[in-house]
């Protein structure tokens, strides 16, 4: 439009030229036919014509100052969003989880035939684990897990401690490497197919012959098809609570064959100083420790059997040698839909078969679990503990109540 009406003009301007040239403006020219008030109308519409360039020309700065307006509020709207989309991303790639074991028991103690302050009734709230998980890409990641406990007949406060804290690369479902405090090999991995943690911890992580977790590198994954599962740790020796270092550090490994689904055949071991080595004190043995696991875990039916030998796991600072074994079965059975299971486990293990060869521990536990919601469950359950030798050790632990676990 602009340049119409510019050409207009333009050959309106060349023709009055040519007329003023060719007669005079204060007569009638009888050949070209142009007179005074024709020249008068002829400029008046060039008026015109400039009046509606200089409105044409207004319009056109105002709507390039509205595309810029409009250009720089979509610059902004496309960075506010790309502040919301890393925001969302940072939180669906992080994510927050926790666990708590609780219970509500009676405890009936002796020893020698004679009743200890444990016994009593309370609330004991054994752990809480409160954890964050963020992924960072595809491989890499990290992970949180503080760990809270209290026991009212064993301590006088309540305690917290960090469980896991490490960082993992996933190369491969085949291999998985952490560096950090991170799940040792054995317990959380026979815990998979126990099944019932919150009612009591398995056989070697009760008597206190192996850690759940602890400081180092750790690797495992599957392999074949997932037919075959292994784990590796390098790690300082004394577990999660106790991060100090020590002169070496200790190994723990496990493979694992799947030759069904739900079930395995497991074999493990662990071999260090146990994080009491150091530059000033020497290691008098190194403790060693053999697993194995035979599991089913499928559906609503869990039943396996578990076997350890340890060697000098006590006396690593000791000059006089021993070792301990002991097994431990169990099963459990959901009824239908429902969800409420029946359970039994029996352990029994001998403690000191070299200093102490009487000394041994007997345990078993029963009980039905009821699914209150998902994420909460509550067990019924009567445990019983016999720790004894021939001579000056006669413990009996009796405990009935209710025992629960709440997980998001």
């Amino acid at each position: 439009m602009r340049h119409h009406l510019l050409a207009v003009a333009t050959a309106t301007g060349l023709g009055l030229a040519g007329m003023a040239y060719n007669g005079s403006a204060q007569a009638a020219d009888t050949t070209t036919g142009v007179t005074a008030a024709q020249l008068q109308e002829l400029r008046a519409q060039i008026a015109s014509l400039q009046a509606q360039l200089d409105t044409l020309q207004q319009r056109t700065d105002a709507q390039s100052d509205i595309n810029v307006a409009n250009a720089q509020a979509s610059d902004a709207a496309k960075a506010t969003q790309d502040k919301v989309d890393a925001l969302a991303k940072t939180v669906n790639d992080t994510q927050f989880s926790g666990k708590m074991f609780f219970d509500l028991t009676n405890i009936d103690q002796t020893s020698n035939g004679s009743k200890t302050n444990a016994s009593g009734t309370g609330f004991d709230v054994k752990r809480f684990y409160l954890g964050v998980n963020h992924k960072f890409n595809e491989t890499w990641s990290a992970n949180l897990t503080t760990d809270f406990q209290y026991v009212s007949s064993l301590d006088s406060a309540a305690d917290v401690f960090v469980k896991k804290a490490y960082l993992q690369g996933k190369f491969s479902d085949a291999f998985i490497a952490r560096a950090g405090s991170a799940d040792m090999p054995w317990i959380p991995f026979q815990e998979s197919y126990y099944g019932f943690r919150y009612v009591e911890n398995t056989l070697t992580d009760r008597l206190k012959f192996a850690n759940s977790a602890d400081w180092g590198l750790h690797a495992g994954g599957d392999l074949a098809g997932k037919k075959l599962n292994y784990a590796v740790s390098v790690v300082n020796g004394g577990g999660y609570k106790n991060p100090s270092r020590s002169k070496g550090m200790d190994v723990e490994a496990r493979i694992g064959f799947v030759p069904v689904e739900g079930m395995v055949v497991a074999v493990g071991g662990y071999s260090g100083t146990l994080a009491k080595e150091t530059e000033s004190v020497d290691a008098l043995h190194t403790a060693k420790r053999a697993d194995v696991l035979v599991a089913y875990a499928k559906n609503n039916l869990r039943i396996g059997g578990e076997y350890f030998r340890a060697n000098n796991w006590t006396t690593v600072l000791n000059p006089l040698s021993d070792s301990a074994d002991g097994y431990s079965f169990w099963g459990s059975f959901g009824f239908g839909a429902s969800g409420i299971t029946a359970f039994a486990r029996y352990d029994r293990a001998d403690l000191s078969k070299s200093l102490d060869p009487s000394l041994r521990d007997t345990y078993y536990n029963f009980g039905v679990e009821f699914p209150v919601r998902k994420g909460v469950k509550v067990a019924t359950v009567y445990k019983k503990t016999k720790r004894e030798n021939d001579t000056t050790v006669d413990v009996d632990t009796q405990e009935v109540g209710v025992w629960g676990e709440v997980a998001f």
